[in-house]
């Protein structure tokens, strides 16, 4: 009697750590940032934000965007981390806790020495979340941050 409890408990505790590795995957996010300009003036829209550009337009209404730089980073959920975007701006971020696939986020986005906004979001994988920032100093054009669960 004791051989098949013996097992039942060898078997038992030999898949522990495949279980917890399956947890700790579904507890991290990667999350991407894409720093950009956007501009009222017409022109061609860097191809590296193509398959952004219907949702940039729809939410930011200018007539073209251009590409500055980008940071990715793997998160705990909870945890915490940051993204260097370029031309000093980079994103701290909280993820407080996922829903089903979704990830919950505080970003904080700091540029020029300032913060320039602190916002909460909810992510779905590939959904962008678009964040409209101040002027850049050009007549006409403002940042703009895109941030992505990958």
């Amino acid at each position: 009697m004791n051989t098949p409890r013996f097992l039942l408990a060898f078997c038992l505790l030999a898949t522990l750590p495949s279980l917890s590795l399956t947890v700790r995957a579904a507890e991290r996010a990667t999350i991407q940032g894409i720093l950009l300009t956007a501009s009222t003036a017409r022109g061609q829209t860097d191809s590296r934000l193509a398959p952004y550009e219907p949702t940039l337009r729809r939410i930011l209404r200018f007539e073209s965007y251009r590409f500055i730089g980008e940071d990715a980073a793997a998160l705990a959920v909870p945890g915490e981390g940051s993204l260097s975007l370029g031309n000093g701006h980079r994103l701290e971020i909280e993820t407080e806790r996922a829903e089903g696939r979704n990830v919950r986020l505080k970003v904080r986005w700091f540029g020029g020495g300032r913060t320039l906004m602190s916002t909460g979001l909810v992510l779905r994988p590939g959904v962008p979340a678009v964040l409209g920032g101040p002027s850049t100093g050009s007549k006409g054009e403002v940042y703009a941050v895109i941030v992505t669960e990958r």
